[in-house]
């Protein structure tokens, strides 16, 4: 089969999508991948794929989306998939749309995330990502979604009664504790081996919780921070770099960047934070988990499934500063708990997010 995987930008495509399109290639199909054009897209190439530019724009811009409705439908009438696997709100709306009206046999949706469940945005704006989720749910055949609690949602909202969770998974042989990597990443930042290090790895963005985190640092002042990541180009809202900056952590902060190592940067940490106002079910986590690091995370959907409070990390209200720092404080001051709550929740991660099982099971949902 034919199989097109569409996605909003490069970084979701390279990071979400690849592992599943090697999946779908390991079992002879065609994989053909489309998003907006980005240099992340280079990896994807360079492992065979062919990647189709689609002008997709993350802002609500009428004209823009129907630019690329119109390129979609012109894409695949020219393609002629078996199947187009769509994610993402306003990309998986286009391009479910945009396959129906090119005559797509099969159309299928992965959801990661519903817009109208995060609490920031205005009534409006989730008003109309519930019609869109609605709309383009009755041109769906195969709805999926990355968390349990998004597939209860489309079943109970009436948006999809046959969504099904497949979760998210990362590989475990890459993802794991590795004493080398601890030792060769702490000397090259000059980090002292036995200082506590917190991090959190995700875009730049305020929804992910870094006003939350900066000032919840200031109750754990013998820890560091180390934030792996930067905003994308589409990113919009306040800088949360100058934001950090401007907390007074010192030489306690460490913005890392985008970073390739994201592996070896785990096992050379201690804990893990993710103080999200909203999230899917995030790969961060599951991939923190299997390093065998204990994760504070915010009781939201996704990380709420994912971190079984009091066992393999700690959760806490979202925008709770003063939570978050207290839950840092006693996973900083607690060796022995971290190293109990870390392995608890390597043990989880790989039953239940191992990427080979999550992927087979997608496939076979997908009827490939």
């Amino acid at each position: 089969m034919k199989i097109i995987e569409i996605t909003n930008v490069d970084f979701s495509l390279r990071h979400f999508l690849l592992p599943l399109m090697r999946a779908m290639r390991a079992r002879g199909h065609e994989v053909v991948g489309a998003c907006a054009e980005g240099p992340l897209l280079d990896d994807v190439r360079a492992e065979g794929f062919r990647v189709i530019a689609i002008p997709f724009v993350r802002r609500l811009s009428p004209l823009a989306h129907i630019r690329a409705f119109q390129s979609l439908v012109e894409i695949l009438r020219a393609e002629k998939p078996d199947i187009v696997h769509a994610h993402m709100p306003i990309s998986g709306f286009l391009a479910r749309l945009a396959a129906r009206v090119a005559g797509v046999p099969k159309v299928a949706y992965t959801c990661h995330g519903f817009l109208f469940n995060h609490a920031s945005s205005s009534w409006p704006r989730r008003g109309l990502s519930f019609v869109m989720e609605w709309s383009a749910a009755q041109v769906t055949d195969v709805f999926l979604t990355v968390s349990e609690a998004e597939a209860r949602d489309a079943r109970r909202l009436h948006i999809a009664a046959n969504a099904e969770p497949v979760r998210n998974g990362r590989d475990p042989a890459i993802f794991h504790p590795d004493p080398g990597a601890r030792e060769r990443i702490r000397t090259e930042l000059g980090v002292p081996m036995d200082r506590v290090v917190i991090i959190a790895v995700s875009r730049l963005v305020w929804h992910k919780g870094y006003p939350e985190l900066a000032a919840a640092m200031r109750a754990v002042p013998e820890a560091e921070l180390w934030v792996v990541g930067e905003r994308l180009e589409t990113d919009r809202g306040p800088d949360m770099a100058a934001l950090l900056r401007a907390a007074g952590l010192g030489y306690r902060l460490r913005l890392l960047g985008y970073r390739s190592d994201i592996p070896a940067l785990l096992a050379a940490a201690d804990i893990f934070t993710l103080p999200s106002r909203f999230e899917g079910l995030p790969m961060s986590v599951i991939e923190a988990m299997l390093t065998g690091l204990p994760v504070v995370a915010t009781n939201v959907r996704g990380p709420a499934e994912q971190v079984v409070d009091g066992e393999t990390g700690l959760s806490v209200p979202a925008g709770d500063s003063k939570a978050l720092g207290a839950a840092l404080g006693r996973l900083v001051r607690g060796a022995d708990l971290r190293v109990r709550m870390g392995q608890a929740g390597r043990l989880r991660a790989l039953e239940r997010y191992d990427e080979a099982k999550v992927l087979s099971h997608t496939l076979d949902l997908l009827g490939l």
